[in-house]
């Protein structure tokens, strides 16, 4: 008889283990996207298929477990969406209100057209830990601190070093200004490529902003490029406002002829830019960007001193816009080499960084001036610029 209860007991402990194993994971994230003045999206990823939600709770002394906070789900066309890549913008929040909260995904096992059968829930810890936070954005901010960092292709020590004196006390968001990885062949490789790094060093708290490279057009994953990095267009090339500063994200596209072998008859990135060049000259008509004190345009390939058919299309189609604009400056990447053309350079009628790869660009703006400052990997200041805008 005692023999038969160990065994049972035994059996028992082997089944808690093996549904505590098989539990549904939070496995990435979460991360911050399209931060707003009343919206924000966030973005993670569970190792099984389930519905998701987001609790939200005001940045006040109260408890996280003080009431019901309130809950927005993941959906589309009035559903919930189903997946392991979960997706939740929230919206009706308030400009520059700094908001603590908290991610849900709840397995579904199987269903049918009439019922849903749930599993486990992963969520993140408001009770041993600090909830997450963000904040949205605030136009009517003074000051804005950034840092851009490009062509990492998938070094997250680099990444790691780049990004050492990120915090949420001297930083509002983050760029990856394009090649973060070299191919976009799976979600893995993304995630793995600097995502993950990313969550762990600020992600889930700071929001960042990705100019599209040539290499993230390239790949099996290629295609699915908006679900990880949403834009107020819903394409890689947008606007937004930040404190004093407008900024225009241009994407640039491949940097070789769309016959060219290497693309076996999939690029069509001429026509793509002549309907980008159609957004920007609109953009730049807007009150917002004419009102602006500083103008900056981002672009991971620079659009002068290169050849390629892509570069000279660019320059051919966004720089005459660009020019009578009024553009305070361009950052850019691309080249793995610093360079710092001042205006009037090869036709570009005003300054551009192209900012080597092993180099983070910092950037603050205010009232008075706005100052980007290039340091290597050990924090080392290597150059700094001064810009007085309008």
């Amino acid at each position: 008889m005692y023999q038969r209860i160990k065994i049972l007991l035994s059996i028992i402990a082997l089944a808690l283990c093996a549904g505590d194993a098989a539990a549904i994971e939070i496995i990435s994230g979460p991360y911050i996207q399209n931060v707003g003045e009343n919206e924000a999206t966030i973005i993670w990823r569970t190792d099984k298929n389930a519905t998701a939600w987001v609790e939200i709770a005001p940045d006040d002394d109260t408890n996280f477990y003080t009431t019901e906070r309130p809950r927005h789900y993941a959906t589309d066309l009035g559903r919930a969406l189903t997946g392991t890549l979960h997706k939740v913008h929230i919206t009706n929040l308030e400009p520059g209100t700094k908001y603590r909260y908290r991610i849900f995904s709840e397995e579904v096992l199987d269903q049918t057209s009439h019922h849903v059968n749930y599993g486990g829930v992963a969520s993140t810890d408001v009770y041993r830990k600090a909830p997450l936070e963000f904040r949205t954005t605030d136009k009517c901010k003074t000051v804005l601190d950034a840092v851009i960092v490009n062509d990492i292709h998938g070094d997250n020590e680099l990444l790691s070093d780049l990004l050492a004196g990120v915090g949420k006390d001297n930083t509002d968001f983050v760029f990856f200004n394009g090649d973060m990885v070299s191919y976009m062949d799976s979600e893995q490789q993304v995630f793995d490529g600097f995502l993950n790094r990313s969550c762990d060093l600020f992600a889930s708290e700071i929001p960042f902003y990705m100019a599209r490279g040539n290499h993230e057009t390239r790949g099996q994953w290629a295609g699915k490029y908006m679900d990880y990095f949403p834009t107020s267009t819903g394409k890689p090339y947008y606007a937004f406002s930040k404190g004093p500063v407008f900024f225009i994200v241009l994407d640039g596209g491949e940097d070789k002829p769309d016959s060219d072998i290497e693309y076996s008859r999939t690029a069509f990135f001429d026509n793509y830019r002549r309907d980008e060049a159609e957004w920007l000259a609109d953009i730049v008509k807007t009150e917002e960007f004419k009102s602006a004190k500083y103008r900056i345009a981002v672009m991971h390939v620079p659009p002068v001193q290169d050849k390629w058919h892509g570069p000279m299309h660019v320059k051919q189609l966004f720089l005459p816009i660009l020019n009578s604009a009024g553009i305070d400056l361009m950052l850019c990447g691309h080249l793995h080499h610093h360079y710092f053309l001042e205006s009037g350079t090869d036709g570009a009628q005003f300054p551009i960084l192209i900012n080597s790869n092993k180099e983070a660009a910092i950037l603050h703006a205010d009232d008075t001036h706005m100052t980007l400052t290039t340091k290597d990997r050990e924090g080392k200041e290597i150059k700094r610029w001064n810009f007085t805008g309008k």
